[in-house]
């Protein structure tokens, strides 16, 4: 790997991750020079695959929102056609929605794409449902559009206009998604079936901003969901691509140590664990502001503001994935659907509180690719991804001599209550076994306690909040903007895309601004 430990850039990104790599792209395609570390030897963070045996697993996509097909591109996919990525990739289609099951109230109900499909079908499931199920929508895409509108202005959004426009967004702005569906009169039944996605946030639905709900709900059912064919690798390795074509240099197996500062706070640089020293005037990092202003900014830098800024906030849910290749195909073990939510009961609270210890914890959103790309996996097998999320730390709690007994018990029950379930009996077709706990996310990415969902977007810190604080934000650190899923979109695949895009075009217009003083 050759590098110019001597040359300055205009920006130094920390961190390959979703986030990181679209900031790099757009700092580049303005103009700038930048430099994307990565402490791995691979792009992608999350995003990406390995290999056990035959099998060539996902590491964490469960399938791609408001991507759109190429003659109805959603936002997503108009971001990686603007970052000049889209065409680099071989795009699959997810079949349908979801496959909700729950063990209290027995539903089974797979749900479609398409908005006049999902309310016929929630119609079937719960009659009399069609009504609000209508209302709910339509309120949905005035919240889509109200964030589209928010975003091409960089958040510095007009009050009046917000007003005039989008008059419901505002109004449902402070509530819940059940104070709203409530407000709706929505079945209860339909609630239940309708709140399955909640998990893919990671906040029961008392607490979960309506606005945060509704967004990620409408843009799924409106532009369905897609995955790459070859895995979210394919998306890291063609935004790798897609920087070297505009001049950038990433430098892997390179881990950035110390944010360099001045005395009145502003970066001055980026030093790197082998001591070498990389002048830049801005930085964006792909990581926790925990391990920013807790390890990495010199301590000269590290206000008070900074610190209580930071500890503030709830870490949300910490990952554990278990990885199955079958020597049977999906047909063959009667598994119908791409992705399955399995809930022990379809109250979000109370599952929410029971998902805080890892013994009370059954719930899995599970994923079968070969259902949506039968060419996946060799002709006669199929793999399968089952994750879940402890809300709190109690995985901590594991000692290391029960460390991989406890693996093993979380693993042997994922599967045993997919078996119950859904009927499939797996078990005896396991070929390979792969299982990443929170430790394992932990030591991957050095994400706190194994972290995948970043922060938790509930009441004071959820996504709206977020969004108007931006300024501020900035202003706690100048020069220093974050990206991914502890940044103001939260987590998950399509928030990290969004939010390098708005902190990479933000740091542009930052650079603009120098230019002119």
């Amino acid at each position: 790997m050759a590098t110019n430990a001597n040359k300055a850039y205009d920006v130094v990104v920390i961190g390959a991750g979703n986030g990181g790599l679209v900031a790099a792209i757009r700092v580049l395609q303005a103009g700038y020079s930048c430099l994307l570390l990565e402490k791995h030897n691979l792009p992608g963070g999350f995003a990406t695959s390995f290999k056990r045996g035959r099998f060539e697993f996902e590491a964490s996509l469960h399938e791609l929102n408001d991507f759109g097909s190429a003659e109805e591109p959603g936002d997503i996919r108009t971001l990686f056609r603007s970052l000049g990525v889209e065409d680099k990739i071989d795009w699959v289609r997810i079949p349908e929605a979801y496959h909700l099951i729950t063990t209290d109230k027995k539903y089974d109900c797979v749900m479609p794409f398409g908005i006049q499909a999902f309310i016929d079908k929630m119609e079937e499931y719960c009659p009399g449902s069609r009504k609000s199920m209508t209302e709910f929508f339509e309120l949905c895409n005035e919240v889509r559009d109200a964030q589209t509108y928010s975003n091409s202005v960089n958040g510095n959004t007009d009050s009046e206009y917000m007003k005039k426009n989008f008059p419901n967004f505002i109004k449902a702005g402070s509530y819940s998604v059940n104070q709203v569906l409530d407000a709706l009169k929505m079945p209860e039944k339909a609630k239940d079936i309708l709140n399955a996605y909640w998990c893919y946030l990671g906040v029961d639905c008392d607490r979960m901003s309506f606005l945060h709900y509704g967004s990620m709900v409408i843009r799924y059912i409106t532009r369905d969901a897609w995955m790459p064919k070859m895995r979210s690798h394919e998306i890291s390795l063609a935004m790798d691509t897609r920087i070297r074509e505009l001049g950038g240099d990433i430098w892997y197996q390179s881990e950035a140590e110390t944010i360099l500062a001045d005395d009145a706070g502003h970066i001055r640089g980026v030093k790197l664990t082998d001591g070498k020293v990389i002048e830049t005037r801005h930085v964006i990092a792909n990581c926790s502001p925990h391990l920013v202003f807790g390890k990495m900014l010199e301590k000269k830098a590290v206000t008070e503001q900074m610190v209580r800024a930071t500890n503030s906030r709830t870490f949300a849910g910490r990952g554990f994935t278990l990885f199955l290749g079958l020597n049977r195909s999906a047909e063959e073990l009667g598994i119908t659907s791409h992705n399955y939510f399995i809930y022990d009961t379809a109250d979000t609270v109370k599952q929410y509180d029971m998902m805080r210890k890892v013994s009370t914890n059954h719930v899995q959103a599970t994923v079968c690719l070969n259902n949506a790309y039968p060419e996946c996996s060799p002709e006669g097998t199929c793999m399968m991804y089952f994750t879940t999320m402890f809300m709190s730390d109690d995985w901590g709690n594991v000692t290391e001599e029960d460390y991989f007994k406890a693996k093993d018990r979380v693993a042997d029950d994922m599967i045993r209550v997919f078996e119950r379930e859904t009927g499939c009996k797996i078990r005896d077709a396991i070929e390979e076994i792969c299982v990443a706990s929170p430790t394992t996310y932990a030591r991957y990415c050095g994400h706190p306690e194994g972290v995948i969902y970043g922060y938790e977007t509930a009441e004071w810190d959820s996504l709206m909040p977020r969004m108007m604080m931006m300024k501020e934000d900035a202003l706690m650190s100048p020069g220093l903007r974050f990206a991914g899923g502890y940044a103001m979109r939260s987590s998950g695949y399509s928030s990290a895309y969004v939010s390098g895009d708005l902190s990479g075009r933000q740091t542009v217009g930052d650079l603009k601004k120098e230019a002119k003083a």
